[in-house]
């Protein structure tokens, strides 16, 4: 398996797969928002703002996962992962997982002092997320589940306390993501 850091002009590779994928697991209209909402962050790949990172294997596209930033009023390089996508004949083998430590990795290197998820605990407790309090870091929108919203350290230093709500990219920016 080969990871990739991704171009916009992987957009249309990027959204049949999320399209795919969300469609098998979480039925056909999740699928169609799920799908959208990656296109719309694969034609707005800068990789400062919205980084997205493909897993290949013989040149076909089998995970891919974006992270963006969040901005909050206290200076801290933060971002926020999601959506993940593996397809479905490849899931269960830990390609998910080598996605994400790959993410981690690059974003650690880009100097990110912190990243935050919104999903399964189960899942992601199993690449270092913990539970996140909203006291110590707010989510950008009001959250429907609010045991999903997790996070970790890219650093030595344990999650700062930001009391700030972040504005996350203009894409993840309504109720629905939340």
């Amino acid at each position: 398996m080969k990871f990739k850091i991704l171009e916009k002009y992987s957009k249309d590779e990027v959204a049949n797969l999320f399209t795919s994928v969300f469609s098998s697991s979480e039925g056909e209209q999740e699928g169609r928002l799920i799908g959208k909402l990656a296109f719309e962050l694969a034609s707005r790949i800068d990789n400062q703002e919205i980084i997205c990172i493909g897993a290949y294997e013989n040149r076909t596209m089998i995970g891919a996962i974006f992270f963006t930033r969040l901005r909050f009023d206290e200076p801290i390089r933060a971002y926020m992962l999601a959506p993940v996508a593996v397809s479905t004949a490849h899931q269960g083998k830990g390609v998910g997982q080598a996605l994400i430590s790959f993410g981690l990795r690059e974003l650690k290197n880009r100097s990110a002092a912190v990243i935050v998820t919104y999903g399964d605990p189960a899942f992601y407790s199993k690449v270092g997320f913990q539970a996140l309090s909203e006291d110590v870091i707010q989510s950008p929108r009001p959250l429907s589940m609010p045991e999903g919203w997790l996070g970790q350290s890219l650093s030595e230093e344990p999650i700062p306390i930001l009391r700030s709500r972040p504005v996350c990219v203009q894409e993840f920016d309504k109720p629905e993501y939340w």
